[in-house]
Order: structure tokens, then sequence, then C-alpha cells
């Protein structure tokens, strides 16, 4: 039998604050985080927004990458903000998540730091991350790391749900974090067409109606780490929202684009809809990235997925920039993070509604006892999760 799962704790770093109250704020405000790059990275993408840490102090230390420093100081927030004892965090279940994992230390790009030598071979393996987790907090349950693209963070976060629900884990934490902001990697992505060449921060926009210069043409990427509490309804923690659902499937299609027909984003929506009072949900937090293949292909899915239903939309990567395999729990700890205030996010003004009829969220809405909001994800080859959150 499956049990109420709660998410209890959230802590952000991202482009909105290195704290959540700072991202909370912004979020009220309807701020966007992006902004050009300059000489950060050279001047190659001196013109490309993005979503970059106010400060290198999440990142830093000579141990571990910088994305597993970020991992390690998010976590230990994220417990305090919980209120876990070292017993609870002895035995706690720990799900990591990224995309890119310690982009910096594999591609020799971070002069900035000073690491040990000794550490050089841990530093470019995705897994020390959840490593760095379980050992700096003293974790002594599983722990597993998740690449599954820009899904990790959802994947990670359902398979935390599951062990929770089911039993099997006393209590989760779950850690996502992608620094995405790396030369070698961005002339990846600007190679094979998929991050942003015009500057339209504008994930829905195109179509004949849209003049080619207003028409998105990519994503704008951001760094983000982001760590979340899960425990069953009689933990006695603080309650920020339920986690009611995950699920997840593949188109089996293709290794970088989505299918016409939009693969697996209807069923996988449609899912988490049906897994509780389809009447009370508020608002659908897509994954519109930005690139022209989501923007044409996502929003019928997702109109498909609703029957004709009016659930606006909130998309949150043109406020925070897109964190890759962080992006996903970001936006769930962003959302839960409001859910346990008692509001829901707007989405950032000036914003394109998708052509097929779907509103987005234009102003901040008051939360009721139950109200739900599904998040979707999807990852380069073709990975969809989903999850439902409602509020308590």
């Amino acid at each position: 039998m499956m049990e109420s799962v709660l998410v209890t704790a959230v802590e952000t770093a991202c482009a909105l604050g290195l704290q959540m109250e700072e991202c909370l704020s912004a979020l009220r405000e309807r701020r966007c985080g992006l902004t050009p790059l300059g000489g950060a990275l050279g001047g190659e993408f001196a013109l490309l927004s993005a979503g970059r840490l106010a400060s290198r102090e999440p990142v830093k230390g000579r141990r571990y990458g910088a994305a597993s420093n970020a991992a390690v100081k998010l976590a230990c927030s994220a417990v305090t903000r919980a209120g876990w004892t070292p017993q609870d965090v002895a035995g706690a279940w720990l799900y990591a998540a990224s995309s890119r994992g310690n982009a910096g230390e594999m591609t020799g790009t971070n002069t900035w730091r000073r690491p040990l030598r000794k550490f050089s071979a841990s530093n470019t393996m995705h897994s020390e991350i959840a490593a760095a987790v379980s050992i700096e907090l003293g974790i002594r349950g599983p722990w597993q790391m998740i690449s599954n693209g820009c899904s990790s963070g959802l994947d990670a976060l359902g398979m935390a749900w599951m062990a929770v629900a089911c039993g099997q884990a006393p209590r989760a934490l779950v850690v996502a974090v992608d620094l995405p902001l790396v030369p070698e990697l961005l002339r990846d992505f600007r190679d094979t067409g998929l991050l942003s060449g015009n500057g339209v921060n504008d994930p829905f926009a195109c179509g004949e109606a849209i003049s080619p210069e207003r028409t998105t043409s990519g994503f704008m990427p951001g760094e983000a780490a982001v760590a979340l509490t899960l425990e069953r309804e009689g933990a006695g923690r603080p309650k920020l929202c339920r986690l009611e659902h995950y699920g997840a499937n593949s188109d089996a299609y293709d290794a970088l684009m989505i299918p016409e027909d939009g693969g697996g984003i209807e069923a996988c929506v449609r899912a988490a809809l049906h897994a509780g009072d389809r009447s009370k949900a508020v608002l659908l937090c897509p994954h519109a990235t930005g690139t022209l293949n989501h923007a044409r292909v996502e929003p019928p899915a997702l109109l498909r997925a609703l029957d004709g239903a009016p659930v606006p939309l909130l998309p949150l990567k043109p406020t925070t920039g897109h964190a890759l395999g962080a992006s996903g729990l970001l936006d769930v700890a962003l959302i839960a993070a409001c859910m346990g205030n008692g509001w829901l996010p707007a989405a950032l003004p000036g914003l394109t509604p998708p052509s097929c009829g779907l509103s987005l969220n234009d102003e901040l809405l008051k939360v009721s006892s139950g109200d739900r909001v599904i998040k979707l994800g999807s990852g380069m080859g073709g990975h969809n999760a989903a999850v439902s959150l409602a509020a308590v």
C-alpha cells in the first residue's frame, strides 16, 4: 500500500537567488533572472542571456567538483530546514540528478578552482555528486545517481517518492545540480541547434502570426542547485505540499527531436492529471525550453491531455534559464515553496501564449487545500516525466 508523501523542505540556488527566500521574492515580483554573459566566458557568448549564480560561493571547494560542492551545500541547508536529526540524516535514502555533472572539471575549464590532484578522477564522475553529499552529511542509506538528460531531476524525485511511499525508505533527500555555463558545452548545444541564437526569451513564440525576429530559436542556459526532502504523512515536519504522483515514458523516436504528435507527452500529463481530483488542477508547468521543436509540438500535446479544460500554463525557464537536469526539480522546489506560503506564481510578463489556445497564468494565485499543479519534464532522447503536487 502506498502511503502519502510530503515535501517538507526545499532549498535552491539559481539565477533568482542563492536561497529560497530570494527566489520567492523574485517570483512574487515576476522578475527575470537572466542577463547577458558579457565577458564571463570570453567574447564568444557575450550576448547570450543566461541565468548565472550571483556568487561562486556555492560551488567553491578543493576536494570535489563545482557541481558536487553546490549539491553538498544545498543538501545541508535543506535537511536543516526540515529539522532532521543526525539519526534522521543517517537513515535517509539519497537520490541525486544531473545531466552534465561536473562538466567544468571534465573539460578542464574551471581554471578558477585549485582542486586537490588526489581527487582528479572523482571530479570527473557524475556519481561524485551523490557520493559527496552522502559523505559530507553522513547519509548511510543507499544513494543513486540519475542522469536522464533534462528529466533527471523529476526522475530522481519520482524514484525517491516511490521508495518512501512504499515504506522502503524512512525518508529521502533529493538533490539536482547543473552548471551549464561552460564554453565547450555551450558550443555543443549551439552546434546542435538547441541554444538561443536570437535572444528571444519567449518559449511559445512561433507560427505564422509571429515575425522571424520574434520567433523563439533555442534555450537560454541557467545554473541551478536544488535540494528537497520527502517524508511520509506522519513525520511531524513542516508540510509544503503533497507529492501525489510520478510517471514516465519514452518516445522511442529520435536522439534530439520530439515527434510531431508529441510522443509520450500527452500520456504522461494525462496520467498525472487523473492521479488525483482532476477538477482541482489549477496550473500546468510545461517543459517549454524555447527550442522551435518544443514550441511547435509540446502545446498541442498538452491541450489534448487537458481535454480542452482551461488549465493555464506556468513556464518557468524564461525566469530562471534552462538548468538542464536540474530544471525539473528546480521548478518543483519553487512551486512547493510557493504552495507552502499559500500562493502560486505568475508567468513572466510579456510571454506569448501557445497558438493552440492554451493560456499562460498571468497573476499570482491564492492556494486552497487540494489545489494541484502538474509538472512536466522531457529529456533529450525522448524521455518524459511528470509529477503532481497538491496543496495541504
